[in-house]
């Protein structure tokens, strides 16, 4: 699991990967973020875990 923000400030998402890929994502108390989530889960590429936790990183760009 890979989180990306804070889940002590409940402002976060959660990533469940296996073998590098998203195999599923959700979002609390961040918004717009439903497409780009969708996408990584349904390209089944992999990702780097550090740039998947890094708020910095757009979610499009992975």
């Amino acid at each position: 699991m890979v989180f990306r923000g804070d889940p002590a400030t409940r402002e976060f998402i959660a990533f469940w990967l296996a073998d590098g890929r998203v195999l599923a994502g959700m979002n609390v108390n961040v918004w717009d973020v439903t497409d780009p989530i969708r996408e990584l889960v349904r390209s089944g590429r992999a990702v780097d875990p550090k740039a998947l936790a890094d708020p910095g990183v757009p979610l499009g760009e992975l």
